[in-house]
């Protein structure tokens, strides 16, 4: 068993080769599931495996690729949904009483401590989940990429910004982002300083332009990591 309270297991799923996560805490046998969407019941399976409850449905954003299974979850199980207040402004959804958060506010899932982290630049309320060495990113950051700035609610300067604060994180963090865009499903923040070429302006007027203009002309999935000229 690990000395930490949790395991995170990560099921890729869907046409945009997205990641959703299950968090399980080892003392309690609760699970959060973290942006269920597309086929659910494959994670709904893997808990039962485990035989653990998933109490929490956690959001890193509002996007359709994230959220689509959410009912399929709550069909099931009496989950408490939680997300960022200001994405659930974003989103404009009526929703049944969710948990609504700010950041920095920490979720109790048994013994685990959950960190919301408030990630702003894909869409304004996107959270990150902070956990031990552990950082679930959603669209916030890939590994060597970052999310689009230029859909509904997107911010390239606000981007700059988020991942430059996420970058004073410890080296030995481990990424756990939305979708599996790179020619590895994780990293640690040390290699994301070192390889995503999102993470090297200082400028925030540098980073918008290649944001914008220069990165889908230049790059293609799967990501590699770009070292830093």
């Amino acid at each position: 068993m690990s000395d930490t309270p949790f395991s995170i297991d990560a099921l890729e799923l869907g046409p945009m080769e997205n990641f959703v996560y299950l968090i399980r805490d080892h003392a309690s046998q609760r699970a959060a599931i973290v942006d269920p969407a597309w086929d659910v019941q494959k994670v709904i399976e893997l808990a039962q495996q485990q035989g653990v409850t998933i109490t929490d449905v956690l959001l890193t954003h509002s996007h359709h690729d994230h959220i689509n299974g959410i009912n399929d979850v709550l069909n099931q199980y009496d989950a408490q949904l939680h997300l960022l207040k200001s994405e659930a402004e974003f989103w404009g959804q009526s929703l049944n009483m969710p948990s609504l958060h700010h950041g920095g506010d920490i979720i109790k899932l048994g013994d685990t401590e959950i960190k919301m982290l408030h990630t702003p630049g894909h869409t304004p309320g996107s959270a990150c989940y902070h956990l031990g060495d552990d950082l679930i990113t959603g669209d916030t950051m890939f590994v060597y990429g970052c999310g689009r700035c230029d859909l509904s609610g997107g911010d390239p300067e606000v981007m700059h910004n988020t991942l430059r604060k996420l970058a004073e994180l410890p080296d030995t963090t481990l990424i756990h982002p939305g979708h599996n865009y790179a020619d590895k499903t994780t990293c640690t923040m040390h290699e994301q300083v070192e390889g995503n070429p999102f993470m090297h302006f200082d400028s925030s007027d540098d980073f918008v332009h290649y944001r914008m203009h220069e990165h889908d002309k230049t790059r293609s999935s799967p990501y590699h990591a770009v070292l830093k000229k």
